[in-house]
């Protein structure tokens, strides 16, 4: 792992993103913290899709589950913001495994419309609760991570780190060997004595809990939780996107995809409606004729150098 190419890229980039808040303003630096949290749930996406096999369409189930778990403890019960994050990861988990175990029986598309499926169940039963979620209107939390920008953006900044290390040094690992060989042939790897089913749950699991963790702390840092924020389908389609074009299989790809999103869509924010076509045909080129993405397109390009 340390010895990797995409180490080696990475450390310089933290380098200069610690450095950022000393020469940027607070409105560039919450950018930046939204892009880091988003920058998580690309990475626990791409663990299920791009070494497990298992395309999951709603992220957003998993990420909603624990933000609003968090959510609801903090604004009912009042607990700190550290348990009600440790409580949204493992209801997140839980939730996970539940749609997990019937859903990997499942194979080709079908997996994928169980969990786009679960995000629509989700977003109903919390417009239908709206007297105790909040609805579409959102629900307000007591408690924030902090007030101060540069607070919340070195928060954001070490949670994404410690998310990427730990997701990009369980793909170097023995398990992720075994994940990325049940996502290309899940036949011979079971062949070889591998139990796929439990590999790709455990997979399904560590995304949930990194997804639900990730969604609890953008709640925080935003001081409320909403069907829009967590739950959107079109937050799902993002994160998506945000893996894809970092490049698959890469988990810290994902990351860079994430903060070029939230940066192109920002930058591009005085093209008012035609922002959203431009970023739109920019990762529809970068999919078809990069299918590596932005990492993958550099570590082809560094090793045939």
């Amino acid at each position: 792992m340390f010895r990797s190419r995409t180490f080696l890229l990475v450390v310089p980039a933290l380098v200069v993103m610690a450095l950022l808040p000393l020469g940027v303003g607070g409105y560039i630096l919450g950018l930046l913290t939204l892009a880091y949290y988003y920058a998580v749930f690309a990475m626990s996406w791409d663990l299920l899709f791009g070494f497990a096999g298992e395309v999951n369409f709603g992220p957003t189930f998993l990420i909603g589950v624990g933000a609003y778990a968090a959510a609801l403890l903090n604004h009912y019960q009042h607990w700190p913001i550290v348990a009600c994050l440790a409580a949204g990861s493992v209801a997140a988990v839980v939730a996970g495994v539940v749609l997990a175990v019937p859903a990997l029986r499942l194979t080709g598309p079908y997996f994928g419309l169980v969990t786009l499926v679960a995000v629509l169940l989700l977003q109903n039963i919390l417009v239908l609760f709206a007297g105790i979620t909040g609805g579409e209107i959102g629900l307000d939390l007591p408690d924030v991570l902090a007030i101060d920008d540069t607070t919340n953006y070195y928060y954001a900044l070490t949670f994404m780190t410690v998310s990427g290390a730990v997701l990009f040094g369980l793909t170097c690992s023995p398990v992720g060997l075994i994940l990325q060989a049940s996502g290309q042939n899940a036949i011979e790897a079971a062949a070889l004595g591998f139990n796929v089913t439990k590999h790709k749950l455990a997979a399904f699991c560590i995304s949930a809990f990194f997804s639900g963790l990730a969604g609890g702390m953008l709640i925080f840092y935003l001081g409320t939780a909403s069907v829009g924020t967590v739950v959107d389908i079109a937050v799902g389609v993002n994160v998506i996107i945000a893996a894809v074009l970092g490049g698959r299989r890469t988990i810290i790809g994902a990351a860079l995809g994430s903060i070029f999103l939230i940066a192109a869509g920002e930058l591009l924010r005085p093209l008012g409606q035609l922002s959203t076509f431009v970023v739109s045909a920019v990762a529809l080129v970068v999919i078809l004729f990069f299918p590596g993405g932005f990492l993958g397109r550099l570590l082809h390009t560094e090793g045939s150098e």
